[in-house]
């Protein structure tokens, strides 16, 4: 008989942890190579681990609402055969690839083995912060105290502390009491900061009274919440507006709707119509297409577009269209239609919503006009799409201008001004306007 330990398999970009939601199996259950163990939560969407031997199931590792870190063994799996080469080390990988790992994900995959030897030791599961297993390794060897680990700063995401943080305190903390009475004296105000900032808050807390209805927020609600924070205190928020004449659109597909449900069994929305015209404007302009690593700037070779999708809960998710670019205006309707129905259904996979360059968001769905919508990280760039109205504008001939009933939309670009100055924000703007007012409206689909 052979052991199989069952791990967090890699969740795409950024993604390091999981919340587990529910396990379908117990244990002393069989269970079938690629059957499904238990299901898992992220920021962007649920899913399913499977696993990938044949056998029982003899142990688990964590419970239902536990946090696991990418790399982590979840269960023990008793198997009859050999374990697959490399099962020990690797993380299974659900058949989806990647385009990269962020570096905390890394961090946590490199050192599942100094999780190993800290088990059962001073784990500092006390603490409401994460440390990552090599951290706490080196933390023990050193003989830190969970107090005085909750004072290193951290430089990595989400203020976590890193290899490098927990080595460069250890050095400093090795050459003497002079040291840290220098440490000690900067530390003196942030902490008078930290007490006035918790005042603030007691003094600003919010007055609940008999009649008030308490909601819980959801799981999926928090995460958005969290991300959406983060994004604002990341980027410097900057937005161009810009308003088109979408006439010609409006009538091109007043008239061809019905014959390409009829010829492609799929409806003809604006939606793909608005892609095709930011993936060609992202041609024109790829400095849009970047993500921003420290001082780096990361330009992506593929135009991926993220598409915002409202829940039934009232929540949003973003699934991706790959290669939008690569699309004609057949194929991008096809993928916004099977996207689409599938993030109201819940029935996305994580690749769906992973390895996204750019998004678009429709604020004009419940008639807004325009809307100054929030970068999704680690994108430089979103474009909400306004309501279409019919409204009297001036219309310029040979013969002079006239007052005539066109359609027109507002576009809402928000961008990064670390990286995105606005001349380069309001030129690609600017350059979707141009697609979409020149759509041909004697185009054949």
């Amino acid at each position: 008989m052979a052991k199989f330990e069952l791990k967090l398999p890699k969740m795409g970009e950024s993604v390091a942890e999981a919340t587990i939601t529910n396990w379908l199996k117990e244990v002393g259950d069989a269970i079938d190579a690629d059957e499904p163990v238990l299901e898992i939560a992220t920021d962007k969407v649920d899913s399913e681990v499977p696993s990938e031997v044949e056998g029982t199931l003899v142990e688990k590792l964590f419970e239902a609402d536990d946090v696991v870190q990418v790399g982590q063994t979840i269960a023990i799996i008793e198997t009859e055969g050999e374990v697959p080469s490399g099962s020990d080390d690797d993380e299974i990988d659900l058949d989806l690839e990647y385009e990269e790992e962020s570096e905390y994900a890394e961090e946590v995959a490199e050192s599942v083995e100094a999780a190993k030897e800290t088990a059962g030791s001073n784990d500092f599961s006390e603490s409401s912060r994460f440390y990552s297993p090599l951290v706490k390794n080196i933390a023990k060897e050193e003989g830190i105290s969970l107090e005085e680990l909750e004072t290193v700063e951290g430089t990595g995401k989400d203020n976590r502390v890193t290899k490098d943080d927990i080595l460069a305190y250890v050095e400093n903390r090795q050459k003497g009491a002079s040291t840290q009475q220098k440490s000690a004296t900067k530390q003196a105000p942030a902490a008078d900061t930290s007490k006035m900032a918790s005042a603030t808050a007691e003094s600003e807390k919010v007055v609940r009274s008999g009649e008030d209805e308490i909601i819980e927020m959801s799981r999926m609600g928090k995460m958005i919440s969290h991300h959406m924070v983060d994004s604002v205190q990341t980027s410097a928020h900057v937005q161009s507006f810009i308003e088109v004449d979408v006439t010609n659109i409006w009538n091109w597909r007043n008239k061809h709707k019905n014959d390409f449900q009829k010829k492609e069994g799929e409806k003809l929305t604006f939606t793909p119509i608005f892609m095709e015209a930011v993936a060609k404007a992202i041609r024109d302009f790829p400095l849009i297409n970047i993500s921003v690593d420290g001082d780096k700037i990361i330009k992506k070779k593929n135009i991926n577009l993220g598409m915002a999708a409202a829940l039934p809960d009232g929540n949003l998710i973003v699934p991706v269209i790959k290669n939008a670019d690569q699309l004609n205006l057949v194929g991008l309707a096809k993928k916004v239609n099977d996207l689409a129905n599938r993030a109201r259904q819940n029935k996305l996979k994580p690749d769906d919503i992973q390895g996204g360059t750019y998004t678009v968001t429709n604020v004009g769905t419940f008639g807004s006009i325009m809307g100054t919508p929030i970068i999704n990280q680690p994108q430089v760039g979103i474009l909400a799409l306004g309501a279409i109205r019919k409204v009297p504008a001036v219309i310029e001939t040979p013969e002079g201008d006239f007052i005539g009933i066109r359609y027109k939309m507002f576009l809402s670009h928000s961008y990064d001004h670390r990286v995105v100055n606005g001349a380069l924000g309001g030129q690609f703007v600017q350059r979707v306007a141009q697609y979409l007012e020149g759509f041909d409206k004697n185009r054949e689909i």
